[in-house]
């Protein structure tokens, strides 16, 4: 975090200087997550990185926890311009490619490093994609590793049956599925309300979600079975980029590449201060048992499979370039 906030506080000192007069614009950046998030915690230094550096001719002001557009709104509001740029978790349009739910495939990658080198066999291919609708990604930062939410003990997926179980993009409604738990769809703004009022009674997700909803207020178990990590994007309208000055592009994009690496830290930092956030909060945190991450693993087979026959060539493309790299 420091050596970003530095980073950025030099390049906005060096581009002031050279910067003449220009009218401002000013950019609504709508983001699901709450202000608490790191990624919106990311997403507001690197607003406040493009301000500074633009000299002002770029202001952008941050709206977390959907409070501009719920978080399964913010992907088309920036395709059809409705706002200049937002951050968005691309896995959940995976009904529109499978080629976004790339980092959602279960038991594929388990850590950081083994995310890392998917992560750039996707790239190209999910680069591709959003430029065909009319978006262009400035940065994007990975979630922890995703575990197991209960309101009970759990010991293996027939434990699970019948079980109100939280989505947020077709891998988990597929995971309820295949469990024989009962998916709703719920947006991260609204995990909280979900389960104090029994909407939903489980989930899969990151211990950073959990900690900033204070789930431990509803849920008693969370178990680690490192799912996959999924990743939240910076999507900026091309009509909005095209007319963005070289000398702000260059602004733009040396504050996105700040705000990868400081999300990316965060990412990983974060994931032993929010499980043991989640402990203090008083629920049970500890690793999945061996029966239910066999169970898991056998549904992770049949999803993993599923997702490359829908994602096609790509996806082997996508899985090739992986193994290639292993």
């Amino acid at each position: 975090m420091t050596k970003a906030t530095t980073l950025c506080a030099s390049l906005a000192a060096a581009t002031m200087l050279a910067m003449p007069a220009a009218a401002e614009e000013k950019w609504d950046l709508p983001m699901a997550y709450s202000g608490s998030n790191f990624h919106s915690v990311t997403g507001a230094e690197f607003a406040q990185c493009v301000t500074t550096g633009t000299g002002g001719e770029i202001e952008i002001t941050t709206h977390p926890s959907g409070s501009l557009y719920a978080g399964a709104d913010i992907k088309r509001a920036v395709q059809t311009g409705q706002v200049p740029i937002g951050e968005r978790l691309l896995s959940g349009h995976q009904n529109e490619s499978a080629i976004f739910g790339w980092d959602s495939v279960p038991f594929l990658v388990s850590s950081f490093d083994e995310h890392e080198k998917l992560y750039e066999a996707a790239l190209p291919h999910v680069q591709e994609l959003l430029a065909e609708q009319n978006m262009t990604m400035l940065y994007s930062v990975p979630w922890p590793p995703q575990g197991l939410y209960f309101n009970k003990e759990v010991n293996s997926v027939a434990d699970m049956e019948g079980l109100k179980f939280r989505s947020y993009n077709n891998a988990t409604a597929r995971m309820a599925e295949l469990t024989k738990m009962l998916p709703v769809s719920i947006e991260a703004a609204e995990i909280s309300q979900a389960f104090a009022t029994g909407v939903a009674e489980s989930m899969v997700s990151s211990g950073a979600t959990g900690y900033d909803r204070k789930v431990w207020e509803s849920l008693s178990h969370f178990y680690s079975v490192d799912a996959w990590l999924p990743r939240n994007y910076m999507l900026i309208n091309n009509d909005v980029w095209s007319n963005v000055s070289d000398q702000n592009k260059n602004v733009i994009n040396a504050c996105a590449a700040m705000a990868e690496y400081a999300g990316t830290w965060r990412a990983k930092e974060y994931t032993g201060f929010t499980l043991a956030g989640l402990a203090e909060g008083g629920m049970t945190v500890g690793a999945a048992g061996d029966q239910l991450m066999t169970d898991l693993r056998a549904v992770g087979e049949t999803m993993s499979a599923e997702w490359l026959e829908a994602a096609g060539e790509t996806g082997a493309a996508i899985l090739d370039a992986y193994n290639a790299a292993q």
